[in-house]
């Protein structure tokens, strides 16, 4: 009796992608961007009626500036904290990563789940895992920029 040729793993590996592609659901995308613009939109809406108020109730510019930040984040990590942003991001997708609340939940979202290894080595250590790099990039590249504005004001 002859004996049966044992496919290659080149073979096996194709046959595997094929199946694994012919499951696999495809992406929605369309509905996915849609999803983001809306959310990402409603938070940012949010943010500019927050400032209209705070304007409207006699802040200053300036203050304004500075007050709707810091208003944003505590919204953002207030909403990560009793699980509502983790339930508006999985409906939004990337439209609840860009506005200033996505970066709220960076930071919060890991402090949480890491809170049972206690505060230094769970919260304080893990909370900048996933935000540590925008801060490390985002002050880099501010850095950077400042000095080439330094520079092109020197020439002009």
């Amino acid at each position: 009796m002859p004996k049966k040729k044992r496919p290659s793993e080149q073979q096996i590996f194709k046959k595997f992608q094929t199946i694994t592609d012919a499951t696999n659901p495809k992406p929605k995308i369309a509905r996915n961007c849609a999803r983001a613009f809306i959310v990402g939109g409603a938070i940012c809406t949010i943010g500019q009626v927050l400032q209209e108020l705070l304007t409207k109730y006699g802040f200053p510019e300036d203050e304004v500036k500075m007050l709707l930040p810091i208003i944003m984040v505590f919204l953002g990590a207030l909403l990560t904290g009793v699980g509502i942003y983790d339930k508006i991001a999985s409906y939004g997708g990337a439209g609840t990563v860009v506005p200033i609340t996505g970066f709220s939940n960076a930071i919060v979202a890991p402090a949480i789940e890491f809170k049972q290894e206690g505060f230094v080595f769970g919260v304080a250590a893990k909370m900048f895992t996933i935000a540590g790099p925008v801060l490390v990039y985002g002050i880099g590249s501010s850095v950077i920029i400042g000095i080439i504005y330094y520079f092109i004001q020197l020439l002009f």
